[in-house]
């Protein structure tokens, strides 16, 4: 990986808030405590799930999971982010930027498949209700889990390769806070339109495949909801996926924004934006929006903060 006066690329330079220099530190005292709060609301979601034994279904066993690999993912984003606010030199290697890319493709694309199994857990929960701990027992949700993960690692290693292949001469300066694929893109001195083809396909199936098997279930969830005797019923039902729906909704519109694009769409700064959305604020109200909406699991968490309360003192 030479520049043009020939030197090595060991390392790129990250202008994601450059123009933003006199707010940065602002930034900081913002952002470090959202990270804070995002890292305890999975830290007790997590908790809770663990220690109540009313709580030891598959549904919330995907929660856990999916909380665990959002703490994943902004812990490989943000702390970097929040040093490089106080920073006067904010880069990072070569080698630590393709192993960034690749971490949080991996997670990325896991999650798109996780809320698909998610999906379809509640399509079993709500269609075939008796036999729900059947179709969804242990083995079931430990290779939903798996396979998704599976997928992930495969489609985060293509791309990584792909995109660190390339050669990096003319530039290495990002305009980002971190290494995303359209900002490494765009600073390599040549690729091919099918490397970008190739790229934009394997995120489209990403995106594409999860989000048609969540609708599928979802067509499925409202016939049977439409055929409940009652109207509370059919309303209690559709109320335990609201929260799926809203997490769905938020992640594929951002997803879909940034990555369906090929490099000539590239926006630095409207893309850096829509970054720190999905990287800060979703995964802070995910855990909300699945806590909050849950009445059995407020009840939980009432019980295991009781029980914390009871404990006798040394």
């Amino acid at each position: 990986m030479e520049r043009g006066n020939g030197t090595l690329v060991t390392e790129f330079v990250f202008l994601g808030f450059s123009s933003l220099a006199g707010l940065q530190r602002l930034l900081f005292v913002a952002f470090l405590p959202l990270y804070l709060f995002t890292l305890g609301t999975n830290a007790i979601i997590v908790s809770t799930i663990v220690l109540d034994r009313a709580l030891h279904t598959p549904m919330y066993f995907f929660l856990a999971v999916l909380s665990c690999s959002e703490t994943c993912y902004t812990f490989v984003i943000v702390p970097k982010m929040l040093v490089d606010l106080l920073a006067q030199k904010k880069t990072i290697s070569f080698l630590g930027c393709a192993i960034q890319m690749f971490t949080f493709l991996f997670l990325g694309c896991s999650h798109s498949f996780l809320l698909a199994a998610m999906g379809y857990d509640r399509y079993v929960a709500i269609c075939n209700p008796l036999r729900y701990t059947v179709l969804m027992g242990r083995g079931v949700c430990v290779g939903l889990v798996a396979a998704a993960c599976a997928c992930g690692f495969t489609i985060a290693q293509i791309i990584t390769s792909v995109v660190f292949h390339l050669p990096f001469r003319a530039s290495n300066q990002l305009h980002h806070f971190f290494c995303d694929i359209a900002p490494v893109l765009a600073v390599a001195s040549h690729h091919t339109y099918l490397s970008q083809i190739v790229i934009v396909m394997l995120c489209a199936l990403v995106l594409v495949i999860p989000l048609s098997l969540i609708l599928v279930s979802y067509s499925h969830i409202i016939s049977a909801i439409l055929q409940f005797p009652s109207t509370l019923g059919g309303y209690k039902a559709f109320s335990t996926c609201a929260s799926h729906l809203i997490v769905v909704t938020i992640h594929y519109g951002c997803a879909s924004f940034i990555y369906l694009r090929l490099k000539s769409n590239y926006s630095s700064g409207r893309d850096a934006l829509i970054s720190v959305s999905y990287t800060i604020l979703t995964p802070l109200f995910n855990p909300l929006i699945y806590s909050l909406r849950n009445k059995e699991f407020k009840s939980a968490l009432r019980r295991a903060a009781g029980k914390t309360i009871s404990l006798p003192r040394c």
